[in-house]
């Protein structure tokens, strides 16, 4: 018992509370340099990246629920949400096509190389990372209808 209460708890302090926004530059799906340290970087706002993939149905979902709501979520909070594809080179090119499909109004930003998954040592997708103030201050791994609901009332503690 004591061992897995030690491991447990060196888990919980290891974790992302304070683990730094990675200073990489990805593509924009326009074709544009971003870069995470520099475009992601106003004070006291949140930035919430969702990691998806175009063969991703639950990251498709989950990116459909935000669209829809985001509207509302910005009434009450300053966020930010990029979609950030991890669609490697045989998928990429389905990107646009499904973006412009879905009428999706925030920042898509494609991870091609998966330097920024890599970074933050995602295994799978979708898998949510909300930012503020350069920090990774939430994480949250896959989606289910409603979770949505259950981040908006996190960043609400945050």
């Amino acid at each position: 018992m004591k061992k897995i209460t030690l491991v447990f708890l060196l888990i919980a302090c290891t974790g992302f509370a304070q683990k730094q926004l990675p200073d990489l530059t990805l593509k924009s799906v326009e074709g544009h340099n971003i870069s995470l340290k520099n475009d992601f970087s106003e004070k006291d706002k949140f930035y919430i990246f969702s990691f998806w993939a175009t063969w991703c149905a639950p990251c498709i979902n989950e990116l459909d629920e935000l669209n829809e709501i985001q509207d509302e979520w910005k009434k009450t909070l300053n966020l930010e949400i990029i979609a950030v594809s991890t669609d490697d080179a045989r998928t990429q090119k389905r990107v646009n096509p499904l973006v412009n499909g879905k009428g999706w109004d925030f920042k898509v930003v494609l991870d091609s190389n998966q330097d920024f998954k890599r970074a933050m040592s995602i295994v799978n997708i979708p898998y949510t990372i909300v930012v503020k103030n350069g920090v990774i201050v939430h994480i949250q791994n896959g989606y289910v209808p409603g979770s949505e609901v259950e981040l908006f009332e996190k960043l609400k503690t945050l």
